[in-house]
């Protein structure tokens, strides 16, 4: 089992805080397993197992508990009264009204609550209202690239590994698999329960297979500008007839599943977030391979989608940068500033080495800029910008 440090050590320091631990992501991204990780390492900080209850709403053993209720009433019956009590409730959003079952247990003062949930509806609306300053959201994401190389540490061509990342999947459960097959069947899996159980049935989806169309438009389109009505436009002259309301409930739905991410631009100059033009980048390359095959296989987008996840991870809020007419890939912003990162396959050309650093080359700030690219070359200096092998930049702390 991989041990997936940067979020144990996450629930390490909210434990015993008066805060609800909220922990999100796409199905089999390893939430259950990080619980079991947390659960493990309270046991050897002298927790008894009689102070911790979970309740995995998706396993049958637990059917009946289907209202707030209910839900409740089974974890209150199992609390050891004069002792802290450490509840886990993975996949939440099974339960009717759940928010009130957790608003209930907070109020207990002997209780450290931790629930998780594959949909972003479970911190939306009513329980965000409620919860409102009461809990942390901890994001869960799949394997990073050093967490996947660190299952293979008799491996060292990295080259070869981060091709594999891409094709095998980056969710924990494949690296127990070695036939393509099997990896396949396991994606399908995955692809299945998001679409069927969690959009078509929960959004009333009448026709599943323009949902389906919608995807694949998506999963090809990773890292290009898009929009609701140039996805519909492209649909309907492409045969599939598709109105811009619908194409909208669509991408919600499919983001707040986290199987596809949006992201929104900045103005660097102007200083301000923009309202229109958004890109979107998806949670596994994996998936991109099982719904759309080898065919356009952009390796240059692919490359941006895991510099994305990976800054998703490392904690920044990243946008797309507008610069005047051109554009950065990435602004990653945290606590302590602004970075800059621009990414491409391959910079070996003097053509394209000048067309990427140009954008940031605009940027007249003091912020630290970087080119990301697959080029083996001397760590190399620009005016100020470093280019580094992504590879490289993936691998470290």
């Amino acid at each position: 089992m991989i041990e997936r440090k940067e979020y144990l050590e996450d629930l390490i320091s909210f434990k015993d805080k008066k805060l609800i631990k909220v922990i999100t992501g796409i199905r089999r991204c390893g939430k259950s397993t990080m619980l079991e990780l947390f659960q493990t390492y309270l046991k050897e900080n002298g927790i008894e197992d009689e102070q911790i209850t979970t309740v995995n709403l998706e396993d049958g053993d637990y059917r009946g508990i289907r209202t707030s209720e209910a839900l409740y009433e089974y974890v209150e019956s199992k609390l050891i009264n004069n002792k802290k009590n450490y509840v886990f409730l993975d996949e939440v959003q099974q339960v009717k009204n759940f928010q009130e079952a957790v608003d209930w247990l907070y109020a207990k003062k002997n209780v450290d609550l931790y629930i998780t949930g594959s949909n972003a509806f479970l911190l939306s609306g009513e329980l965000a209202t409620l919860l409102s300053g009461r809990y942390v959201e901890i994001k869960m994401l799949p394997l990073s690239f050093k967490e996947y190389v660190s299952a293979y540490p008799n491996n060292t061509n990295i080259a070869a590994l981060y091709m594999n990342y891409l094709q095998n999947s980056s969710f924990p459960g494949t690296l127990e698999l070695t036939r393509k097959q099997d990896i396949r069947t396991y994606l399908e899996g995955i692809y299945n329960t998001i679409l069927i159980k969690d959009i078509v049935t929960r959004k009333k989806i009448s026709d599943p297979s323009m949902l389906q169309s919608v995807v694949e438009f998506m999963f090809d389109n990773i890292g290009n500008m898009c929009s609701s009505t140039k996805i519909a436009n492209a649909m309907t002259s492409s045969g599939r007839k598709i109105s811009v309301p619908t194409v909208e409930s669509y991408l919600s739905a499919l983001t707040d599943s986290f199987i596809i991410y949006k992201v929104g631009r900045y103005d660097i100059k102007g200083k301000q977030y923009l309202a229109t033009g958004f890109k979107y980048y998806v949670a596994d390359i994996g998936l991109r391979y099982f719904i759309l095959g080898t065919r356009q296989a952009d390796m240059g987008h692919i490359l941006e989608n895991i510099v994305y996840l990976e800054l998703l991870r490392r904690g920044y809020e990243v946008y797309v940068g507008k610069v005047g007419s051109t554009e950065v890939d990435f602004i990653a912003i945290n606590a302590e500033g602004k970075e800059y990162y621009q990414v491409s396959q391959t910079v070996m050309e003097e053509q394209t080495l000048k067309r990427e650093l140009s954008p940031l080359d605009a940027i007249k700030d003091h912020n630290p800029k970087y080119l990301l690219t697959m080029d083996y070359t001397p760590l190399t200096s620009y005016n100020g910008i470093k280019q580094i092998n992504v590879l490289d930049w993936l691998m470290k702390e």
